[in-house]
């Protein structure tokens, strides 16, 4: 039987990390539920165009960053709502357990060994 109260604080931790990590690239939409990149503030001020290149460059990778962290901060909070639901521990594919090893590498694992590259 799977210990869910160990994997319930592994994801709760997991998740506050996300979230603070977000939360210096980002800014949570609270209309559209999803988190948004923001413009490096140390970037901000008077540009030309190699400034205005990096801006550029900075703003596509932490909207890249964001969208990572986002995924993660998702499967994060659907593991920790099958806890809730009593469906945690279960491969979304064929539905048999997922391998203890496995959950305890990712706790937000969605399925077995057998179906992780499907």
């Amino acid at each position: 039987m799977i210990n869910t109260h160990h994997f319930k604080d592994k994801l709760e931790a997991e998740k506050k990390t996300l979230e603070e990590e977000l939360g210096q690239i980002a800014i949570f939409n609270t209309e559209t539920n999803i988190w948004e990149a923001t413009p490096d503030q140390e970037m901000m001020g008077e540009i030309d165009d190699n400034d205005a290149a990096d801006r550029f460059e900075d703003f596509e990778g932490r909207s890249g960053m964001v969208n990572t962290l986002q995924a993660r901060l998702t499967d994060v909070n659907i593991a920790l709502d099958k806890i809730e639901a009593g469906t945690f521990g279960k491969c979304e594919v064929c539905g048999t357990p997922i391998e203890e090893d496995r959950l305890e590498a990712n706790p937000a694992a969605r399925t077995n060994k057998a179906h992780m590259n499907d």
